[in-house]
């Protein structure tokens, strides 16, 4: 890579921040490339230029939450649809965990800009994060994350008997979807009617379409994980902080 590319393009390549960030950044003269302030929005660096960033915009930026939330049943993941609400109406001081660990205050400022990172269904439970920081965005929902998320599944298998080990082996590796073969996951049954799914893909109703192609009807779906990054003892409805010693 010898092309000159969008400085804001390259700061979010080195994950200094997001493209958005960066702009905003550059605009305010906290950008500097091999030593000189650049504050043109649109300017251009090469591979080897050495970019750093003034301590306002990383003092800024530590002030970005990331909250985690155990979505309940009938809220979606972003924006309001069909008079459901979204997640992010649940966050508010009567809702935080009792137990949350975080010293972290809670301040109405923290609801500008938090968005999802990543979407639970609808009709689906568990953990969802919602960000204002775009660094913790892009490593969940970019195009290369490679980070893992686990569901667990309650099932029902709609034919006689139960599901064969080669449907269970499709699940793991070998199935289609939307024309692309979907990434290898690991899917093992927990119980009888509970299955474990960890995926390195998000499509849309994955999990939902996947069962369906075996056989499988999902009664219950719900995340517990997202990757190094646990549920817990959340409870639904309620939310926490990510604390500061805690990476995906």
């Amino acid at each position: 890579m010898t092309e000159p590319v969008r400085l804001s393009k390259r700061m979010s390549e080195l994950g200094l921040s997001s493209r958005r960030e960066a702009d905003e950044w550059i605009a305010r003269g906290w950008v500097r490339v091999d030593g000189k302030v650049v504050s043109e929005l649109g300017s251009k660096v090469l591979p080897h230029q050495k970019i750093t960033v003034e301590r306002q915009a990383a003092a800024e930026q530590s002030k970005r939450v990331t909250v985690l939330i155990n979505k309940p049943v009938g809220y979606v993941s972003g924006q309001a649809e069909d008079g459901y609400k979204p997640a992010v109406t649940l966050i508010k001081p009567e809702n935080r965990w009792p137990d949350d660990p975080s010293s972290e205050q809670f301040h109405p400022t923290q609801l500008r800009s938090l968005v999802p990172a990543g979407r639970l269904d609808i009709d689906s439970v568990g953990l969802l994060v919602l960000t204002q920081d775009g660094r913790i965005a892009k490593q969940l929902i970019g195009e290369n994350t490679s980070i893992e998320k686990e569901y667990l599944v309650r099932v029902q298998y709609t034919k006689p008997g139960k599901l064969p080990d080669a449907d269970l082996k499709k699940l793991n590796h070998g199935l289609w979807m939307d024309g692309k073969p979907l990434l290898p996951a690991k899917v093992r049954w927990q119980n009888e009617d509970q299955l474990s799914f960890t995926l390195r893909e998000g499509r849309k109703r994955q999990i939902r379409r996947m069962c369906d192609m075996v056989g499988l009807k999902v009664i219950g779906l719900k995340r517990v994980r997202i990757g190094k990054v646990k549920l817990g003892d959340l409870p639904p409805g309620q939310w926490r902080y990510l604390g500061a010693d805690e990476q995906f």
